[in-house]
């Protein structure tokens, strides 16, 4: 991890419980925290975890509604889920808690020292998780059937996927190649690396460099994008336009 403290959301229905643990994240420092936020159930904490970056969680488990369990299987459906770490009452629920992969389990009251122990393991599973992630995309490749030959292609050499009537076109900095498959197909493996620009086009997000105004034979006046690597623009629909101007501005 950075120096930046760990991003963490408390998750309690008793109030109390939730001022106790804030207080002693305050004085954790070895990894440092900060509440992002806080919530009394789990309905609460699931609309915190769709709209902001939190890398710990820490969970009640007996709370109204929905308890700290099911809550813990619906973290599965998050693209990014955060680090989990479940603050309770009770110890009977430790091996289902740690079945939900749980990096630690904490009994109330919680002590200084313990919860810095729990942020240390959260902290050492995030960064082997982000290792794991860099070392998978490192290793994706496309599988390129070139006339009798058989090659591999990292993918972090793909500039765009371009569909060219029954083919799709895979544009690197020094060649192209021909793939026989569906954009679609490409587009929902690879959503963290690559978008749709327009219903042919989709490319690689580290390649955008700018929007230029542009007339296409085709689509007519518009705007067209500068892709690192290749001459050659590619036009943008005007349903993507917004969306290529937000990830541009985030890059």
């Amino acid at each position: 991890m950075s120096d930046k403290p760990l991003r963490v959301l408390v998750v309690d229905d008793e109030a109390l419980a939730r001022s106790r643990l804030t207080t002693l994240l305050g004085d954790c420092r070895n990894p440092a925290a900060l509440v992002a936020a806080q919530a009394a159930q789990a309905v609460q904490a699931m609309e915190h975890l769709q709209h902001q970056t939190v890398d710990v969680l820490l969970l009640d488990i007996h709370m109204p509604g929905t308890d700290g369990l099911q809550l813990a299987k619906v973290l599965g459906t998050l693209a990014h889920p955060p680090a989990l770490i479940f603050v309770t009452a009770h110890a009977e629920h430790a091996v289902q808690a740690f079945e939900l992969d749980a990096v630690d389990y904490l009994t109330k009251p919680v002590r200084l020292e313990r919860l810095q122990a729990a942020l240390q393991k959260a902290e050492r599973y995030l960064q082997m998780r982000g290792a794991t992630r860099a070392e998978v995309q490192q290793q994706d490749v496309i599988i390129i059937q070139d006339r009798n030959r058989t090659e591999r292609l990292p993918l972090s050499e793909v500039i765009y996927f371009k569909a060219e009537l029954k083919y799709i076109t895979v544009r690197t900095a020094t060649r192209s190649y021909i793939l026989d498959g569906a954009l679609n197909e490409l587009e929902d493996k690879y959503a963290e690396r690559f978008l749709r620009i327009h219903r042919n086009a989709l490319i690689a997000k580290h390649a955008a460099r700018a929007l230029e105004k542009h007339h296409d034979p085709e689509e007519g006046e518009g705007w067209a994008l500068r892709l690192d690597g290749v001459s050659e623009l590619l036009f943008v629909s005007r349903r993507q336009l917004q969306t290529v101007r937000e990830m541009l501005a985030r890059q």
